[in-house]
């Protein structure tokens, strides 16, 4: 967070941060959401989200704040564009240029889990038909959108 805050900084984005606490220590305090009511407001307000890594406390019944912020913001599509940076950096595949895109809510997204004896978990993997058909349409049309482009 802080080389891109710095990267930002130097580019002078213009922008102005507003810090949220989540995760770990807004757990620990008693909100068993690991994200107060009024960082929602904020993040409604600004729209925009730049992301540190998220702790969530092992055990205990803790959901995942990544999974919730996925859910409730409806981040279902993951992606990750790929791009060789041959020949600045050696490479075995010089030409490398795909994007993956990838389901983000469903699967092990889920958050179903319970735990069968003290030494095994179980976790579901859910996959439905209409969030299947979802995350193929995205890409279908990120295909089509960016067709020659790249």
């Amino acid at each position: 967070m802080e080389a891109t805050l710095s990267i930002l900084e130097a580019a002078n984005a213009g922008i102005e941060p507003v810090w949220i606490e989540t995760g770990e220590k807004v757990y620990l305090s008693g909100n068993t959401s690991g994200i107060p009511d009024t960082a929602w407001d904020a993040l409604r307000a600004a729209k925009v989200f730049l992301k540190a890594p998220i702790t969530t406390p092992q055990g205990g019944g803790y959901k995942s704040l990544n999974v919730t912020l996925r859910k409730t913001l409806g981040l279902y599509a993951n992606v990750r564009p790929c791009r060789s940076l041959y020949p600045y950096v050696s490479s075995k595949h010089e030409k490398l240029d795909i994007v993956i895109i990838r389901e983000n809510e469903e699967d092990l997204y889920a958050g179903i889990e319970h735990r069968q004896t003290p030494e095994v978990y179980q976790c579901l993997k859910i996959i439905s038909v209409p969030g299947t058909e979802k995350i193929i349409h995205y890409a279908f049309e990120y295909a089509r959108s960016y067709d020659g482009e790249r």
